[in-house]
């Protein structure tokens, strides 16, 4: 009788190695690829998958868009809230007034760590929404409207 590795468990040894490189790493903030994963531990993607699952259970990991995990750390806050909200929170928090050069979509792309077609659909839904003004492609964004609170909300 030939002698298999019992397969169960061993997400739960993949997602305990995975919490000791968090650990280990306090700039750690994306998770292993799971086809990394699978290589180092030779074991399947559904494995894998059983391991983010776990991390999320215990609340150190969470899914993003484009099937990532990021890294969750104790008493970190997160705004979850769509793009097009916190790029409007701005419009109001740092007291723009009606007429003010918006920052450029480079600028928004540093400042929330997305990619520039993400903040372009972000602007267009603000320009859309009346808060944002734009002279066409390549020109200055220019606040329209101030929101107050209660629209924000």
């Amino acid at each position: 009788m030939s002698q298999q590795v019992n397969p169960r468990g061993t997400f739960l040894q993949i997602a305990e190695a995975v919490k000791a490189r968090i650990e280990a790493d306090p700039q750690m903030t994306q998770l292993p690829a799971a086809g990394d994963l699978m290589r180092d531990h030779g074991v399947s993607r559904g494995v894998v998958l059983r391991a983010f699952k776990e991390l999320q259970a215990d609340g150190v990991a969470e899914p993003v868009r484009g099937g990532r995990w990021r890294v969750v750390r104790q008493g970190e806050h997160v705004d979850r809230r769509p793009l097009d909200e916190r790029i409007a929170d701005i419009i109001a928090t740092e007291g723009f007034e009606v007429g003010a050069k918006f920052p450029s979509a480079s600028q928004l792309m540093g400042r929330f760590k997305v990619s520039r077609p993400t903040v372009t659909k972000a602007l267009d839904k603000l320009e859309a929404a009346g808060l944002l003004a734009s002279e066409g492609q390549g020109k200055v964004r220019t606040v329209r409207t101030v929101p107050n609170r209660e629209e924000r909300s």
